[in-house]
């Protein structure tokens, strides 16, 4: 097991929170609750029939006490959650009927225990898009105040390294005003889990030396970042060598106390993100944990639909500890 899960796991164990789990019909999301429960990760709750649930962990081998279940459909809060989230959406036209019939949605349903505080997070993806995970969060929980932008990091384990790659999943064109939020919320993100921040912004260009639009993008972000959270250490804009290797960020950036020893790094766009955290997974090797969304009031987050049993797991661990920090 490698250092970035380890200590995951530890911090995760050092103040169990309760995740509540959607999608019961898919089988990778009761296998992930026999690694996650007995490990101590986090008091479970699945949404789903409750006895079609049983029966199917029963089937795999689960046992179906790890986890407390509960049915949408069924449960004895409906109408207490119906009632809230119509109050949260009548401004929008949401009727008393129209609530009643979307709180019976897991996605909805298990959204609304975290917002009515009877969970702490909320874990899903494995077999719906983000949109559909994010959507309700975004009319139920809602974004922090003063945040505009809701984007995802990724903790990267690199032997001897814990690093922050964001935005990877969520933000497709950030202007330099919503760059200077990701770099602010995924330094924040650092902090949570016990590591300082040291924050560099990722470009082509290191300390002007090349000259274009998209570099004038980092550098006015940089800027922004650092007018908002004048005591975070960051800077940029600079290449990912220049932000890597300490001898040479002393070459191309001498003077930044940050190039060399960035731990938090921000990419210009999503083309960069998600292709390069996707590289140094797969040839470098490195654990890759997350997405983890930021800049929501509590924490929601959403799998790959092509996450493994162990994805989930860590997802849940990872949420866990995000909510500690609630």
């Amino acid at each position: 097991m490698n250092e970035l899960l380890e200590a995951i796991y530890r911090k995760a164990q050092s103040d169990r929170k309760r995740i509540v789990l959607p999608e019961s019909e898919d089988d990778r999301t009761l296998l992930a609750v026999a690694i996650a429960a007995p490990n101590g990760w986090a008091d479970l709750t699945v949404l789903g029939n409750v006895e079609r649930v049983s029966a199917r962990m029963r089937e795999l081998g689960v046992d179906p006490d790890l986890a407390q279940i509960r049915d949408p459909q069924t449960d004895p809060r409906l109408d207490v959650f119906a009632h809230e989230f119509h109050e949260l959406r009548k401004h929008k036209g949401m009727t008393p009927e129209k609530a009643a019939e979307t709180v019976r949605d897991p996605l909805y349903f298990g959204t609304m225990m975290v917002h009515m505080g009877e969970a702490d997070g909320f874990v899903s993806g494995a077999c719906h898009s983000t949109g559909e995970t994010v959507k309700p969060a975004l009319q139920i929980i809602k974004t922090k105040p003063g945040t505009s932008v809701v984007s995802s990091c990724f903790f990267m384990g690199i032997p001897g390294r814990i690093s922050l790659f964001a935005d990877c999943a969520i933000m497709p064109c950030p202007t330099a005003e919503e760059l200077a939020e990701i770099a602010i919320d995924t330094a924040a993100s650092a902090k949570a889990f016990g590591i300082e921040p040291k924050v560099g912004m990722i470009s082509f260009s290191t300390a002007g030396s090349a000259s274009h639009p998209l570099v004038d993008k980092v550098v006015q972000a940089t800027a922004i970042a650092r007018k908002k959270a004048p005591h975070l250490q960051i800077d940029g804009e600079m290449q990912f060598d220049a932000a890597w290797v300490p001898e040479i960020g002393s070459k191309k950036f001498p003077g930044s106390s940050v190039a060399g020893h960035v731990n938090v790094f921000i990419f210009p766009d999503l083309q960069v993100g998600n292709t390069v955290y996707k590289a140094v997974q797969r040839i470098a090797g490195a654990e890759a944990v997350g997405p983890l969304l930021q800049g929501m009031n509590k924490p929601v987050n959403d799998l790959s639909r092509g996450c493994s049993v162990e994805d989930i797991a860590n997802l849940v661990a990872l949420t866990a500890v995000q909510a500690q920090a609630q």
